[in-house]
């Protein structure tokens, strides 16, 4: 007998029971609060800007250019505020929820850039215009096929983009902390229009 042969066995692996749960996959109802937050936060800003904009521009004695950059900013408001009325349309879906999110964005990114026609080239204006691109392209990012607004990662990285462009939007005097987002009309929504942005 050797001097191992007293000590207990260990359990053969057969047959033991694994108490360990596999994890729960998310689901789209998961998804959608963090594609819905970041939409509607991102739309919060254009609708910000667009108000900024309209605020400095008085009628009476703005330049052509003034209003159309006016115009821009608030069609941009606009496109996003359609981006969060499809989202809310339709039931959790986190391709179509993520691509919501990612259009909201993208339609900040607009507004923003008439922020900074408005402001021109200041250090704030140009940073916060910088941190709204850099939001939008995070938001296409985690949309993008192969994610399809299911990637933690890519979900992650796109809310701390558009965190980041929240405060560079405050910095820049375009969004107050806590302000209430201006209402903003979708106007009609076209079926081919929605289509041709994929809401």
């Amino acid at each position: 007998m050797s001097e191992r042969d007293d000590e207990p066995s260990a359990a053969p692996a057969e047959g033991r029971e694994d108490h360990r749960e596999a994890a729960e996959p998310a689901t789209d109802e998961h998804f959608r609060a963090g594609h819905a937050a970041r939409a509607r936060s991102a739309a919060a800003r254009a609708a910000a800007v667009s108000h900024y904009v309209e605020q400095h521009t008085p009628a009476d004695r703005s330049s052509d250019e003034e209003k159309n950059t006016a115009w821009k900013a608030a069609h941009a408001a606009r496109t996003a505020a359609q981006a969060i009325a499809v989202l809310a349309e339709r039931p959790p879906d986190a391709a179509a929820d993520s691509r919501c999110a990612r259009n909201a964005a993208a339609a900040a990114a607009q507004a923003s850039q008439m922020g900074l026609a408005h402001d021109g080239d200041g250090e704030l204006a140009v940073t916060a215009s910088r941190a709204a691109n850099t939001a939008s392209r995070a938001a296409g990012e985690a949309a993008a096929a192969g994610a399809l607004g299911r990637d933690p990662a890519l979900n992650a990285a796109a809310d701390a983009a558009e965190a980041a462009a929240v405060l560079a939007a405050e910095a820049a005097g375009w969004l107050q902390p806590g302000q209430q987002a201006p209402e903003v009309a979708t106007g009609i929504r076209s079926a081919d229009l929605m289509a041709m942005m994929h809401l």
